[in-house]
């Protein structure tokens, strides 16, 4: 496990760009979903290609899921922090992708468990706003020229808790995980044992416990696999600005690919 200072953090930890610009780069589109309590919904997402699509190319997706700040209608409050910053010029000469960002409704989650609580058994069924994700995804899979060995999904906060769930459902999806600040049911840890993991959490976070980290981390472990994982010293619930601005953990994750394996 590594632990970084506040020092560390403050060199890698930039102010996030937000804005008209990110915004005109960054595709609108919509998803048509009946279910639960939905009917005929238009689920908001945004999408990013990269500069330069080169003919005959594939290319990398991240999956994105925001946390509980960015819930609501408007769809351009969701590109926030890594969307963001994926979309800064340099990064897009470095990390040609795509990045896909769904938005969850006001008032829902994207797993039907609280946050802050200290453990929580995984449902049967995942929510409907996760299928309208899984849906979104397989949308872009299909209509884009994305490399299906290069699929990550990330997450903050609920979505670090989203982030760990979708991949224990649909681990053959995912060639990376990186959760922050999230949790899972560490009785299905087994089902990553396979994924490459790095996984981050400030250690005075008072909004989701340091814990949820640790014991996922653990249970992975102890069932065979070999996560990374980073506390960050005196930090609390905003550890996802200096895991994300770590250039350690973007190069990490793109160079995962299931075509490795």
């Amino acid at each position: 496990m590594k632990r970084w200072t506040l020092a560390a953090m403050a060199l890698m930890c930039l102010a996030a760009t937000t804005g008209d610009d990110v915004t005109r780069l960054y595709e609108e589109r919509e998803l048509r979903y009946t279910g639960g309590p939905y009917t005929d919904h238009a689920f908001k997402y945004r999408l990013l290609k990269p500069e330069k699509l080169e003919p005959g190319r594939k290319y990398p997706l991240v999956l994105f899921l925001h946390g509980a700040g960015e819930r609501g209608a408007d769809n351009a409050i969701a590109l926030k922090y890594l969307p963001a910053w994926l979309a800064e010029r340099e990064a897009r000469g470095q990390f040609p992708c795509f990045v896909l960002v769904p938005q969850c409704p006001s008032e829902r989650m994207w797993i039907d468990k609280p946050w802050g609580q200290k453990e929580h058994s995984m449902s049967a069924e995942p929510t409907d706003e996760m299928k309208a994700v899984l849906a979104m995804l397989k949308e872009v899979i299909e209509s884009e020229a994305v490399d299906r060995d290069r699929i990550y999904i990330t997450g903050l906060s609920m979505g670090g808790y989203g982030a760990w769930e979708l991949a224990i459902r649909h681990p053959e999806l995912f060639a990376a995980l990186v959760p922050i600040c999230g949790g899972a049911d560490e009785k299905y840890a087994s089902k990553l044992v396979g994924m490459p993991i790095w996984a981050w959490h400030g250690t005075v976070d008072q909004a989701v416990p340091v814990e949820r980290s640790r014991r996922m981390i653990d249970a992975v472990r102890a069932a065979g696999g070999k996560p990374l994982y980073t506390e960050l010293e005196h930090v609390g619930h905003n550890s996802w600005a200096p895991a994300y601005r770590c250039p350690d953990l973007l190069n990490w994750m793109f160079r995962q690919s299931k075509a490795n394996k």
